[in-house]
């Protein structure tokens, strides 16, 4: 923070090299929506003016960990991390309690972002697959008087008969 506005930089010597290595990290080519995102990230880890920049870092490692493919995709993977770091922060505010309503408090918003993770994954899998799901049938007739099994057929060495 500088004079109360937001500067984010790489600890880089080739900064534009940097920033390409990041573009190409988080799936996009917009430099635009790069910016904001660094922004939206930059922002997750921070308390008032102080920024955190490990826990900030973190959320970046969880977009690259995804490997987004289009900006959908870098969007959805950064409110995973956010949700991750929340549903953990909850985890921990949880175990700490010193009340019944603050046990119940603390356990209803753990159970909401774990179970709000779980759908981010869910939805992250239906988008990468089209939302295409593959059902196989398979059909057997049997006509009158005859026989069906069903399950796996081992057919055995075929012997022969001895007297």
């Amino acid at each position: 923070m500088k004079d109360k506005a937001l500067h984010i930089g790489f600890e880089a010597d080739a900064v534009e090299i940097a920033t390409l290595l990041q573009l190409a990290d988080i799936g996009v080519t917009d430099s635009d929506f790069h910016s904001g995102l660094l922004g939206h990230i930059a922002c997750l880890g921070s308390q008032g003016q102080k920024i955190d920049s490990t826990a900030s870092n973190f959320v970046m490692a969880v977009v690259r960990s995804v490997e987004p493919r289009d900006a959908l995709e870098a969007m959805l993977a950064t409110q995973m991390g956010a949700i991750h770091a929340a549903t953990m922060m909850m985890a921990r505010r949880l175990n700490h309690v010193d009340t019944i309503q603050q046990q119940d408090s603390a356990e209803r918003a753990l159970n909401k972002l774990a179970r709000t993770f779980a759908t981010q994954m869910e939805a992250l899998k239906r988008y990468r697959t089209g939302g295409q799901q593959r059902v196989t049938v398979e059909h057997v007739t049997v006509n009158a008087g005859g026989q069906a099994i069903v399950g796996t057929v081992a057919h055995g060495g075929g012997g022969q008969n001895k007297k």
